[in-house]
């Protein structure tokens, strides 16, 4: 790891820190994961041999993260594992956030919104085509180039390879927080307590309701509340609990009968709720012409199985003033 020089620490995900770091040799900066291994007796366990091998797969695609090498370390008789990614200083949501509340707010360019979403599908496409589903696709896991006006996915730690049959999942996407907390007994001394912090606004509804069985439609469901993000500069649906976000979605898009989507009722955390009828999408997303909100609309279907492909999605008519070939 002397190859290395850590510059400063960017974040801390589910598996461990990331820091920003310069290769001495190239002058390159860099992405560092650090992630802690479990040893068992036969080495490296299969959890961390499953990702990078899929994020060796994966990052053959220019919209995927690319992982540059994989280093093993022994520190203090510690296995460290160090994921070396390509290095980009913003994210999709920090890309937003400016637009919205920088020194001159603006929405994004339609052009940018309809070349990031296509490079978010084919990110996605390709994913799904060897396999993968991401689970927890949102803006802070999509890396941004602003120069070149490249979109790539990122944090592809929680994917797992789906077979056929589907196997179940649990429908829990969890990252835990450490958070300082102090006492009333005593206001000196903090104690170091793990919170909950769970991903809800991305989330497909057939999660929330705790289907045992899902697959590339909750990716779909993700990339419509990214889309429909990018064009309200905020998120469509912000739910702080599980049963909240069900009450926007359903506020927005109805409340999903068993004609509409068969077998909802029968979902493990299914109860009755209010009936609403379903609202004009394009109202919640002003300024998006109306093929972009026929897509959308097809990305936000209640049941999983009619939600639109990523790889159909690359192919709406929302697309055609795209030049694709740069792509």
């Amino acid at each position: 790891m002397e190859q290395y020089e850590k510059l400063e620490k960017v974040g801390e995900g589910t598996y461990g820190k990331v820091y920003k770091a310069k290769d001495n040799a190239t002058g390159q900066l860099v992405a560092l994961k650090k992630t802690r291994l479990e040893m068992d007796e036969e080495g490296i366990p299969p959890t961390a041999l499953r990702e990078i091998s899929l994020l060796q797969l994966l990052s053959q695609s220019i919209y995927v993260v690319r992982l540059l090498s994989v280093e093993h370390v022994d520190k203090n008789r510690k296995p460290l594992l160090y994921l070396v990614f390509e290095y980009l200083d913003t994210d999709l949501k920090k890309f937003i956030d400016f637009h919205r509340r920088g020194p001159s707010p603006r929405p994004l360019p339609p052009s940018v919104v309809q070349s990031f979403l296509y490079q978010l599908c084919k990110g996605v496409a390709h994913c799904h085509s060897h396999g993968v589903l991401h689970r927890d696709l949102k803006p802070q896991n999509l890396l941004v180039d602003k120069e070149k006006g490249i979109l790539k996915i990122a944090d592809l730690g929680l994917g797992r390879a789906f077979t056929i049959p589907l196997k179940s999942y649990t429908h829990e996407v969890l990252h835990y927080q450490p958070y300082l907390v102090f006492s009333s007994r005593n206001q000196l001394q903090p104690s170091l307590e793990i919170f909950l912090i769970v991903t809800l606004w991305y989330r497909a509804p057939e999660v929330l309701l705790g289907t045992t069985h899902y697959s590339t439609g909750v990716d779909m469901w993700s990339v419509g509340c990214i889309f429909a993000e990018m064009v309200r500069r905020q998120a469509l649906f912000p739910g702080d609990s599980e049963l909240q976000q069900l009450l926007h979605i359903f506020r927005l898009l109805g409340t999903p009968t068993e004609e509409q989507w068969p077998g909802v009722s029968t979902l493990r955390d299914w109860h009755e709720y209010p009936q609403w009828e379903p609202q004009n999408l394009a109202r919640a997303v002003p300024g998006l012409e109306a093929e972009g909100v026929d897509l959308l609309s097809k990305m936000l279907q209640h049941d999983p199985a009619n939600r639109i492909s990523a790889k159909a999605a690359m192919e709406h008519p929302y697309f055609d003033s795209l030049d694709k070939s740069q792509f």
